[in-house]
């Protein structure tokens, strides 16, 4: 995000001294994407953020994935996850179940009630949506309260924590990249900059205002997920570190987290039925996110309001249904907190009688959060687990 900010203490003059008020030198580490010749942003820390005192593996939660095989679409109940209590003590990194994944990106789901361990992934940035509940996101860059409908966009090893705040579970859609998450390259001017076709600008981003220095005293553990052995090379590490990484009194540059609602996503209309990349709002390498918000429908004196049938050939499709009442899904089952699987090389569309109904119809009361992937999705472990069985054949009048 090429938005500069500045937060906190900072010197004048990059790369030179920078001490407390009482003559301390503070500690400069420069945090940059691409080899240093993307985006960046420096940090002045109070102690040496490289110090570690004690390393240990961390024995991930089960990442293995199975091929989508033989083909065909799926409907998986996420709310059936995580029955019960269980969710009071499960916090958001290590509680996480994988969906589905593939080589670029990672689909997890978890349902929270405690604090999370101090956490980054060293492999790709992720991008949170909280589908229900409310928490503090700690990072070494600031605080960020967040709540139903964020996506909170936390970028390539910024150590954080998840902290719940409510009395409700805290419910978040993960999606974690092999790569960097940006607004779609056809919303910024070649300077960065959100354009005025974007379907959102920066002011309706929320960044860190303040520096968070922790009372913690060390030394902490920080879970570090990174490449090594394991299933799709990953692997994770805890460093014991002898000082609390939140120990930054100020930093400024263009790489930080932020967190964007889905509420202030502007949708994009037409007379006609508007294709899925006007829904877009984010892009990470072989891989988009779209969501599709509450809106007016198309408005020809001809048109057929839900989506035509189609095959896109290059890329599997997951939508997450989080709200409202999705019109071309009517009949199959899915409902909020479900997710439809639709692989490339199946066409697929609305449900039976959709179609027809959808005639007349003025404004669409949904909210969703899409996933297309430019390489085929394996099943993980919850997406096995909440698998309904029966969605391929929805299509079928009479059976669904």
């Amino acid at each position: 995000m090429a938005h500069y900010q500045r937060i906190g203490f900072v010197p004048p003059k990059r790369h030179t001294q920078h001490r407390a008020e009482d003559g301390t030198l503070h500690f400069e580490e420069l945090m940059g994407e691409e080899g240093f010749s993307s985006d960046s942003s420096l940090l002045y820390h109070r102690t040496i953020p490289s110090a570690v005192v004690e390393a240990r593996v961390w024995d991930l939660p089960d990442l293995a994935t199975t091929p989508n095989h033989p083909l065909v679409p799926r409907h998986l109940r996420l709310h059936e996850l995580f029955a019960g209590e269980a969710w009071k003590e499960t916090d958001a990194v290590t509680g996480r179940r994988l969906v589905l994944g593939n080589g670029d990106v990672r689909i997890s789901y978890a349902v929270c009630g405690r604090t999370s361990p101090l956490y980054r992934n060293g492999i790709g940035d992720e991008c949170v949506y909280v589908e229900s509940g409310t928490a503090i996101v700690e990072t070494v860059f600031g605080a960020l309260e967040v709540g139903e409908g964020d996506y909170v966009v936390l970028p390539r090893a910024t150590t954080h924590r998840w902290v719940p705040t409510g009395r409700e579970p805290l419910r978040l859609y993960v999606v974690e990249a092999n790569s960097h998450i940006t607004p779609p390259k056809r919303y910024l001017s070649r300077f960065g900059q959100l354009l005025e076709h974007a379907p959102y600008c920066e002011r309706d981003l929320r960044t860190p205002s303040e520096p968070l220095l922790a009372d913690d005293e060390g030394p902490v553990e920080v879970f570090i997920k990174h490449r090594g052995p394991g299933p799709g090379g990953i692997a994770g590490t805890v460093h014991v570190v002898p000082d609390h990484p939140f120990d930054v009194v100020g930093w400024d540059g263009c790489l930080y987290p932020y967190v964007f609602n889905i509420a202030d996503f502007e949708p994009i209309t037409g007379r006609v039925h508007q294709p899925p990349p006007v829904h877009q709002v984010f892009e990470g390498h072989n891989f988009v996110i779209c969501n599709f918000v509450p809106r007016k429908v198309d408005y020809h004196p001809l048109s057929i309001p839900v989506p035509y049938y189609h095959s896109n050939v290059d890329s599997d499709e997951v939508m997450f249904y989080v709200g409202g009442d999705y019109e071309a899904r009517k009949g199959s089952g899915i409902g909020q907190g479900s997710i439809s699987l639709h692989p490339g090389g199946h066409a697929h569309g609305p449900q039976p009688g959709a179609y027809e109904k959808s005639i007349g119809v003025e404004f669409f009361d949904e909210l969703a959060v899409m996933v297309d992937t430019f390489r085929p999705l394996e099943l993980g472990e919850a997406g096995q687990a909440c698998d309904d069985g029966v969605y391929v054949t929805s299509w079928v009048r009479g059976q669904q």
